[in-house]
């Protein structure tokens, strides 16, 4: 999984952000204005930045300019903003930020341009010297699509396989039958909560409670960071 940097004031923000990154497996790192963001750039190499627009100190489309002017811009960055115009946007993109997102933030469209930043920031590092004769062997696109579909390939031992006895209490039978319904979707989405969440139609906070009334391991098929 992805080292993701943070940036941004507002603390219900950042909070927000790293539940859900922490949630799909992400390591997440937090900054609340500029000096921040660039001291865990230095420390933690992040594989992607979500970069505030307005900040106290310096706003994020002059932290953006100063890591391009350097050749820091290493990393696909992603602006936010709940105030800022057009015209702002496709400054930001001109620079080098890889999307704009507006806020209030879906989650939907949050994971969906991770997802693609950090596709992107893959492709770089293909087609960088480092990688050069792997990236001469085979397209871009073809190495992309096979790690797509590495990673979204479920393993079939994680599958619960349970039979259900029909001479049992319709309670129990339903309990047993929620309870391997979530702990087969817990398998196939890696552990991700939001996953789960979005495919089962259950607001979050009422899954955990649900998962835990029906005793299910909330750790079976949790992926690991490394």
């Amino acid at each position: 999984m992805a080292n993701i940097l943070v940036v941004d004031d507002e603390l219900g923000i950042r909070d927000l952000l790293q539940e859900i990154l922490n949630d799909e497996g992400h390591t997440v790192e937090v900054a609340e204005n500029a000096q921040q963001a660039r001291e865990a750039r230095l420390r933690d190499r992040p594989d992607l930045v979500l970069l505030d627009i307005w900040m106290p100190d310096t706003d994020g489309v002059t932290l953006l300019k100063e890591w391009s002017s350097a050749g820091a811009l290493t990393m696909p960055v992603i602006m936010m903003s709940g105030h800022a115009t057009i015209d702002t946007a496709v400054e930001a993109t001109k620079i080098g930020a890889l999307a704009f997102l507006e806020k209030p933030i879906t989650m939907q469209k949050l994971l969906k341009a991770v997802e693609q930043g950090l596709t992107r920031g893959t492709v770089r590092k293909l087609q960088s010297p480092a990688f050069a004769p792997v990236a001469s062997s085979m397209s871009i696109e073809l190495v992309v699509d096979v790690a797509s579909e590495a990673a979204s390939a479920v393993d079939n031992s994680l599958m619960p396989r349970q039979s259900f006895g029909l001479d049992k209490p319709l309670r129990e039978a339903r309990d047993e039958f929620e309870k391997a319904y979530f702990e087969y979707h817990l398998a196939r989405e890696n552990g991700s909560m939001t996953r789960v969440a979005e495919k089962t139609g259950l607001e979050r906070t009422h899954l955990y409670r649900k998962l835990k009334q029906l005793g299910v391991d909330l750790t079976r098929g949790k992926r690991s960071v490394a």
